[in-house]
């Protein structure tokens, strides 16, 4: 449902380690090299191969530009638990030399301001700490000592200061309401978001702290009792965060709103709080929608982020939007570029901004000219570059393919060549044969022309048949790129002799505004039309056996493998649905961001006038299901609670359709215990086998 989930999903996974140590134990460190090696006889990506990959996160480029700093976290199947340590590098490429040796993560590290220390959050028994050490990974030493945890941090420039944000509890506990009963076990509300993706609000809220530096003491609180959140939930960080080059004033987001306000707006603004006068002001109190992830330039008279012009609209064209200091004056730079504009970084001069945008189901780097205000893309390719740094007359960037995780690359800005950095999966990727993904252009029904991904088998034999799985993307409005997912991945998905058709179908971003914002209010229409028309183009292939063909999807995919699923007419054999909306009455009441539910399906169900949206919720068309299906879904998922998935799979239980449930308790909207998520594979291939491969021809 958000664009942003993978930033969720690896809070989750940096926070699931929670053994007690300090700093350069290595009594149970997780390493490449210390667990059981899997299979790779077959040559083929599985599951085990899928969890024996070193996970690359955090890369950061030191202030001289000389050194790569990142993390890698790898996991243990049969412990169920990974461990992320911290690697550096030269920024020209070279050996890693890995500075932290630890059994718990180092989480979200930055270099000091002058480059002579290294910090980074760590766990220990007083709670998630901010610790430094030597660029070396030596003299580790704790930094913070609050009582609590500290969700991310920085450095002001001069290093006199550092900010950190962690929860304070504001709103009284049952144990401060009635300290007689200290074993009552629930919690009272009186207001709307009560809960929030996979958390039940506990009275708490994240707060950004100042504090003096190197001592952390004297810490002030910029939200002292209030009901705000800085960083955003659930996704913020410390992008949200950024100190002016002087080091006495900061910027950060928040969405200044509460209960039931909260849950039905995304205006979202920029502070700009200075130390000395103590003083907070709104710089982007003229726009509704979201304003997020500021980057101030080199030399502190601008602040570049992106916004959104639509409240209650969280997958509006993000605009590059520049504010000037000087002038007190605020301007869209992308009038012009109908495509969006994320992860910005200035180039050294402050003459340029890097950015990435997605391009017909690809990200790319791009480069806009402030004067000029021209925009340039700078890289091409199927290729999902995720991160952009400047560095001098290189970028620094990350990058992923279908088949290939993500790893560093410098893109040199004199001719556009990109060179490999860093190679931490090409001694397993060069055991396995990839998948090919191929591009094909398909006509929709209303005459447009929809990108499509084919992914084809390993070892792919032109003169066979073979089933295929039509994958239904969730976000909504989120690109099917050239992501690598360790869920939803079309490697092993193809590893196991199925072609993946993958279409960007009406609502997807990197097509202009008109094709991203088709979907909203339309969920049965356009977007539906556009999933057969890809499975009908490619069943008509001579390797593809139209009689064996599945339909896949989570979230809003899994809202469409239900709605697809009573108009289909025969087209599949069976259906896999995860974590997707069945009923959309039920859903809207239980919920919890509103902003999306109002945007998406235009309101209430109770309106005096219903919306058309509701005319279009799978289960009215639950009469007409006929096929078998596996319905799957996480006990934790708030934003699409288990429950729509039991009366999906009670609906076709009651009508004799062979189905399948399979329950997570402590999963969310995402699966990331590596059992669990092995599981959910295992599962996921058992029943498609079940009903596209046997007794096949």
């Amino acid at each position: 449902m958000k664009k942003n989930i993978l930033l969720l999903t690896i809070a989750i996974m940096l926070f699931s380690s929670c053994t007690k140590k300090t700093p350069n134990e290595t009594s149970g460190i997780i390493t490449r090299e210390n667990r059981e090696t899997p299979d790779f006889s077959k040559g083929v990506m599985d599951e085990k191969i899928l969890w024996y990959l070193g996970r690359l996160s955090d890369v950061q480029l030191s202030p001289d530009g000389k050194t790569l700093l990142y993390s890698v976290k790898y996991y243990d199947y049969k412990l169920n638990t990974g461990n992320a340590e911290l690697y550096t590098m030269p920024a020209e490429g070279g050996e890693p030399t890995r500075i932290t040796t630890t059994p718990n993560d180092e989480m979200q590290p930055v270099w000091r301001p002058d480059g002579k220390k290294i910090a980074y959050l760590y766990s220990d028994d007083k709670g998630t700490q901010v610790w430094e050490c030597d660029p070396d990974g030596s003299h580790a030493k704790q930094l913070t000592h609050v009582d609590g945890d500290i969700n991310c941090f920085q450095y002001a420039p001069d290093m006199k200061h550092i900010s950190y944000a962690m929860n304070v509890q504001i709103d009284p506990t049952i144990e401060q309401r009635y300290p007689d009963l200290p074993k009552a076990d629930a919690m009272i509300y009186d207001d709307l978001m009560y809960r929030h993706w996979n958390y039940w609000a506990d009275g708490t809220y994240s707060h950004l702290f100042v504090a003096d530096y190197p001592s952390c003491d004297n810490a002030t609180d910029l939200l002292e009792g209030q009901k705000f959140h800085c960083p955003n939930p659930p996704f913020g960080g410390a992008e949200e965060i950024a100190w002016l080059p002087d080091g006495n004033q900061l910027v950060y987001c928040c969405k200044k709103l509460t209960g039931k306000a909260f849950a039905e707006s995304t205006n979202t603004d920029i502070y700009l709080y200075d130390l000395k006068t103590k003083n907070t002001r709104n710089l982007t109190e003229f726009n509704k929608g979201y304003d997020m992830d500021p980057v101030i330039s080199p030399d502190g008279k601008k602040m570049v982020w992106w916004n959104m012009k639509t409240d209650g609209f969280e997958s509006e064209k993000h605009s590059l939007m520049i504010y000037d200091f000087e002038t007190d004056k605020a301007e869209d730079y992308s009038t012009g570029f109908d495509q969006d504009a994320t992860d910005f970084a200035w180039s050294e001069n402050g003459k340029s901004i890097y950015f990435i945008s997605c391009k017909e189901a690809t990200h790319q780097v791009y480069k806009l000219d402030v004067e000029s205000r021209a925009i340039e893309q700078l890289t091409d390719g199927d290729y999902d570059y995720n991160s952009v740094m400047a560095n001098g007359k290189q970028l620094i960037v990350t990058r992923t393919t279908h088949a290939e995780p993500s790893e560093i690359y410098a893109v040199q800005l004199n001719d556009k060549t990109v060179k490999q950095l860093s190679f931490i999966n090409k001694d397993v990727l060069d055991k396995i044969t990839p998948a090919k993904s191929e591009k094909r252009w398909v006509k929709t029904t209303d005459g447009k022309q929809m990108l499509v991904w084919v992914i084809l088998p390993p070892n792919f034999d032109s003169t066979k048949k073979y089933p295929a799985l039509l994958y239904c993307q969730g976000g909504p409005q989120s690109a099917v790129s050239q992501f690598f997912s360790y869920r939803w991945n079309f490697q092993m998905m193809a590893a196991h002799d199925y072609i993946i058709v993958a279409p960007n179908r009406r609502g997807l971003p990197g097509f202009g505004s008109e094709w991203n914002d088709q979907i909203s209010g339309d969920y049965g229409g356009q977007c539906m039309k556009d999933y057969l028309s890809a499975i009908d183009d490619v069943a008509k292939e001579p390797y593809v056996d139209e009689n064996r063909l599945g339909c896949v999807g989570a979230s809003f995919g899994g809202f469409s493998v239900y709605w697809l699923a009573g108009h289909h007419e025969k087209r599949f054999k069976t259906f896999i649905a995860h974590c997707g909306m069945f009923n959309l009455e039920s859903w809207y009441g239980t919920t919890e961001e509103l902003f999306f539910a109002n945007h998406d399906i235009e309101g209430a169900y109770w309106k005096k006038t219903m919306p058309s949206s509701y005319n279009i919720s799978p289960h009215k068309f639950v009469g007409n299901w006929d096929t078998p299906i596996l319905v799957i879904h996480g006990g934790k998922d708030f934003r699409i609670p288990y429950t729509e998935g039991m009366q999906a799979f009670d609906a076709a239980q009651m009508q004799g359709i062979p189905s399948r449930f399979l329950y997570f308790p402590e999963e969310c909207h995402f699966v990331t215990k590596p059992q669990n998520a092995m599981l959910w594979q295992r599962e996921f291939f058992r029943w498609l086998d079940q009903w596209l491969k046997e007794n096949e021809q």
